[in-house]
């Protein structure tokens, strides 16, 4: 049995993990292997997202995911575990609860804040660099304003009111910039006027963000001022009290009263990469140094990844960032190496990573960004600055846990996001009562029913009708177009006479419209597919009842001509079929049961008959009606209300399920 074991599981080593064990799966050595990954967390953090917690934009529950979850189903031994010691010569991992032997060894056990030896910025700090760390935030800033409002003192009041970050970085920038978007929410709800709030960024970097291009960081200053920040660069930090901040500015040292202060400053190698540093050779902040192929100089089956690596790719002055990408890099270049030692085969692969660029957010509704290829990179500010934010996000979750994470995402940032804090405002978050949706529910519903009851009534489960049901609208839409003249068209009516009046009274589709003179509005062909719309009289005497929508698809027609209208039996059996879902889709949209699967089959049959036969637009308001009854249509006044909690519930037992990520949150 060959051991690998992985120390950490943020995102090098959670995705060195997936990796890893998908190569083995492929290869059908999982049997044959066992991964084991350690860390002191039995969940995996969303470290960028951080100060969206701190500042309470997202839920504390947005930024986590159970490793349980990510792993599900997958041969990986998740091990709840503080590692104390790497024991090189026996090839063993030691942790507080027990010991791991291991033939591959892979370090990503992350990073920590680093206080570069400033008198009491360790006791007296916030740091940002944990969910905890994050949930301690958010309460203290909540409580400073909470207390604020009832204090009567003007000195304590200024001092609970008072917040400086300290770094200009990433991390720094995005943490002031959500507490500033914050600050008017919280000075609302206590009564607070903004001016008596103090909000500090400083930093002894000459601008914010220096990695990025200069003219994105005076955007993020010009930014984070708008939102009354006050900027201060070139000024170190050289002391933090338990109520005061003392800044070196030109020589010049000045104390200011801060009650909170939350250092973003910098960070170094965790404490068990730092001890393990110190027995192989590393770099400052307790960074290893590793070889082309991301293996410890010293120990050829110890890989060290993400912010634990020392290394500079071929070309390179400075050693890879610790940043996101190069966690995601890394950890796909180890998976791929670790695999060609165990099987022999293929060569190993030389790390040399492209970064695609960086972006910081400023708030929830801006950022800058500066992306595109490795070598041709363009800036980008505001909408397609955040827009690329969450698309990477995005990209991200897939990787980890699937569109389970993915829909949870989208449902924290954009579906439940208060006080408009996103970039695209509250657009998507603006609730509605579901129960006002009943009636619509209970009236769509019974239409359907309705429809499919008098099909019955007409013949349909009797005799074939659809050559006369899709014929007679065909021919009226082709008269209307000119395609074919009437005089043959009454023919085609006349044949199908019987057939037409039989479907009369289907308001959904048009086939009971006779040849007749009319308008035509619009017919435009996009080779692909055609939209036509019409009236079956002049324009100016139309109602919605003559006017028709159609969407003509080459492949539909072919289908319904070929195999839909190949046989009697093949009608009657799609006849049969469009009864039953119509009267199946009625009873569950009444009954509020499986409502969003009633609603989608609706707009699906919807859709059918707008591409067949066409549709009256008087008809169309049942479109709009399903798209509104999608999403919790059932969960008031229905059976969705018990129905959805319980199949959930089981739902998420299954093995399956679990393992591709088959349900939500």
């Amino acid at each position: 049995m060959t051991n690998i074991v992985v120390i950490g599981a943020g995102y090098a080593g959670v995705l060195a993990t997936k990796k890893l064990e998908k190569k083995l799966r492929k290869k059908k050595l999982a049997d044959e292997t066992q991964i084991t990954l350690i860390d002191k967390h039995p969940y995996h953090t969303m470290l960028t997202e951080l100060h969206e917690v701190a500042a309470c934009r997202v839920g504390e529950e947005s930024v986590k995911m159970n490793l349980d979850q990510i792993f599900a189903g997958r041969k990986v031994n998740v091990v709840l575990d503080t590692v104390t010691k790497v024991d090189f010569e026996n090839c063993k991992v030691q942790g507080k609860n027990n010991a791991y032997d291991y033939d591959y060894l892979v370090v990503a056990a992350g990073s920590k804040p680093t206080y570069f030896g400033v008198e009491g910025a360790e006791e007296n700090s916030y740091t940002l660099w944990s969910y905890d760390d994050a949930v301690k935030l958010r309460d203290r800033i909540h409580d400073c304003f909470r207390m604020a409002a009832d204090e009567t003192d003007e000195a304590k009041r200024k001092e609970l009111l008072s917040f400086y970050v300290v770094g200009a970085g990433f991390t720094g920038v995005e943490m002031v910039g959500e507490l500033a978007e914050y600050t008017p929410i919280l000075c609302k709800r206590f009564n607070i006027k903004r001016e008596d709030v103090t909000i500090v960024d400083v930093d002894g970097l000459s601008r914010p963000v220096p990695i990025l291009p200069e003219k994105l960081s005076n955007k993020v200053d010009k930014r984070l001022r708008k939102m009354g920040v006050d900027v201060v660069m070139n000024a170190s930090v050289v002391g933090v009290g338990k109520n005061f901040i003392k800044l070196k500015k030109n020589d010049e040292i000045t104390e200011h009263v801060a009650g909170t202060v939350i250092w973003t400053a910098g960070i170094e190698s965790s404490e068990i990469t730092s001890d393990i540093a110190k027995e192989v050779t590393s770099g400052g902040r307790g960074r290893i140094q590793v070889d082309e192929h991301l293996r410890s100089v010293d120990h050829e089956n110890v890989y060290v990844i993400g912010d634990n690596m020392l290394y500079t790719a071929p070309g390179e002055e400075r050693p890879v960032p610790q940043m996101v990408e190069n966690a995601e890099h890394s950890a796909a270049t180890v998976a791929k190496n670790i695999m060609a030692d165990i099987t022999k085969q293929g060569e190993m692969e030389a790390y040399n990573p492209k970064f695609h660029g960086v972006m910081v957010c400023v708030g929830g509704r801006y950022g800058v960004a500066r992306g595109g290829m490795a070598k041709h990179q363009i800036n980008f500010a505001s909408f397609f600055a955040m827009f690329a934010k969450h698309f990477i996000n995005i990209i991200y979750f897939i990787q980890v846990m699937g569109w389970t994470k993915v829909i949870s995402y989208l449902k924290h940032e954009f579906f439940t996001i208060r006080n408009r804090r996103s970039f695209l405002g509250g657009h998507f978050s603006n609730r509605t009562p579901s129960f006002m949706l009943v009636p619509l529910r209970l009236w769509v519903g019974a239409v359907w029913v309705y429809e499919g009851v008098m099909k019955i009534l007409e013949g349909w489960f009797e005799k074939p009708m659809l050559t006369g049901f899709f014929g007679g609208a065909n021919t009226w839409f082709d008269t209307l177009l000119g395609r074919i003249d009437p005089a043959a068209a009454d023919a085609v009516a006349s044949a199908s006479t019987e057939a037409v009046d039989a479907v009369a009274s289907a308001s959904t589709a048009v086939a009971d419209a006779a040849v007749q003179t009319g308008t035509v509005i619009f017919d435009w062909n996009f080779k692909l597919f055609e939209t036509i719309l019409v009236s079956g009289t002049d324009l100016a005497s139309s109602t919605l009842s003559d006017i028709a929508f159609k969407i003509q698809v080459p492949f539909v027609d072919w289908f319904v001509n070929n195999v839909v209208l190949a046989s009697d039996g093949m009608q009657m059996f799609m006849q049969i079929f469009i009864v039953i879902m119509e009267i199946l889709i009625g009873l569950g949209l009444m009954g509020g049961c499986f409502t969003f699967l009633s609603a989608g089959v609706s707009l699906v049959l919807q859709a059918m008959f707008v591409t067949t036969t066409g549709l009256y637009l008087n008809t169309f308001w049942m479109i709009f009606a399903g798209i509104a009854l999608l999403i919790g249509g059932g969960y008031t006044l229905g059976i969705d209300y018990y129905l959805m909690p319980f199949l959930k519930k089981n739902w998420q037992k299954v093995k399956w399920a679990r393992k591709w990520y088959l349900y939500n949150d």
